[in-house]
């Protein structure tokens, strides 16, 4: 394995806007990478196998619930120190990314915004910790786009909830310890639940035969007749809005991340370009390929001010899910472009294990659809604008 020789691009100064703290959240999170992820992630995503032995140093370096305030075990940062450290991890891989932002803001986000105090003392310190694992579940095989669509149903048996279903696509179901389910009563509103591992009926079957995330373990959760205590029910929200506000702060998260993604590709590419030689020259000396990467740097130099700016009005209580939908789907498509210009700087090699672009590309090819897909977020942006529904 190459050394991680890792320099991140700042054509405009971004780090000017950057308080202390965030770059000593950004610094320490970049060299946790650069040192425990980038030497054994290309092994681990050949293999298709998930890198456990990183969720403890996940922990360490806050990026479970980071957000999270410290008396629940977080380390109480705010959304710009979230989103840097999504930024480093998603340039180690988008995988290990998922994770940490599945574990953060679709598991320990609703459980500290919905769930009771009962409920915070019992859950979040574990998630924090990585002693335990949670995962989301909301996707179903009939509903993806449409989740208010969802057919998975809980009944109220008076001294406890039948819970029947199933979802799919899961990040982390197959090692959660618990999931966030989210399901419709018997008068067809939605709600969430905590169903924990071991409860009879539950089962979280692994998906096999990815060609991308393949350090992330994907799965289901089939629920048949699972006995839900009437605790593990989330009773400070309900509604398809409840979900969708969790959405919000993991495409928030990804906004960041797929940033990240974008400037590993081109420093990649840029520091390849000046090595290799082909005409007598560097091939970064040839016109082509300066426009490739001087296109590459202005469009991460765009996505570094959106996402920052962004990062401010979530502080602030002001971004909307609209922005964060537009910044979602604007940086995840900026850095599959990047990832396939960079590729084709590379050349050959950049189909090898070699170099993370390759990775990179087929990972993005997830993150394009995940959590909103390219599409649907072009329509949210419209009904803002226009005021109109296309969904309807």
């Amino acid at each position: 394995m190459k050394p991680d020789l890792f320099q991140a691009p700042d054509y405009y100064g971004v780090d000017d806007l950057l308080s202390e703290e965030h770059k000593l959240v950004r610094d320490t999170t970049r060299e946790w990478v650069k040192k425990n992820l980038s030497p054994i992630i290309e092994d681990y995503a050949q293999r298709s196998k998930f890198p456990e032995v990183l969720v403890g140093g996940l922990a360490e370096v806050g990026a479970f619930g980071p957000y999270i305030p410290e008396e629940y075990g977080g380390a109480g940062l705010d959304q710009i120190s979230y989103g840097l450290i999504m930024q480093e991890l998603e340039r180690g891989d988008s995988g290990i990314r998922s994770t940490a932002s599945v574990q953060s803001s679709l598991v320990m986000w609703p459980i500290f915004n919905y769930g009771n105090e009962a409920q915070k003392k019992k859950y979040l310190p574990k998630l924090a910790s990585g002693e335990w694992i949670g995962c989301f579940g909301l996707t179903e095989p009939n509903h993806g786009s449409n989740p208010g669509g969802m057919e998975t149903k809980y009944k109220d048996m008076g001294d406890h909830y039948l819970l029947n279903g199933a979802k799919m696509w899961i990040s982390n179901s197959p090692i959660a310890n618990i999931a966030v389910v989210w399901a419709k009563n018997e008068e067809g509103r939605i709600h969430g639940l905590i169903v924990e591992r071991g409860m009879e009926g539950f089962s979280t079957p692994e998906t096999h035969n990815k060609w991308s995330l393949r350090a992330s373990i994907t799965g289901e959760l089939i629920f048949d007749n699972v006995k839900v205590p009437k605790e593990n029910l989330l009773e400070g929200k309900s509604g398809l809005g409840a979900p969708l506000k969790c959405l919000d702060s993991a495409r928030y998260g990804i906004s960041w991340g797929a940033l990240g993604a974008a400037m590993d590709c081109y420093d990649t590419a840029l520091r390849y370009a000046k090595e290799r030689t082909q005409f007598g020259k560097p091939i970064a000396q040839f016109q082509l390929q300066q426009k490739k990467l001087a296109e590459m740097i202005t469009e991460i130099t765009k996505a570094q001010l959106l996402t920052w700016r962004l990062g401010v009005l979530k502080n602030e209580g002001r971004a909307s899910s609209a922005q964060i939908s537009m910044a979602k789907r604007n940086n995840v498509e900026m850095a599959l472009k990047i990832a396939r210009e960079a590729r084709q700087i590379l050349g050959g090699m950049g189909i090898t294990g070699d170099y993370s672009i390759m990775r990179h590309s087929m990972n993005l090819e997830s993150v394009v659809t995940y959590e909103g897909t390219h599409d649907i977020h072009l329509l949210i942006t419209g009904l803002d604008i226009t005021g109109l529904n296309a969904f309807k």
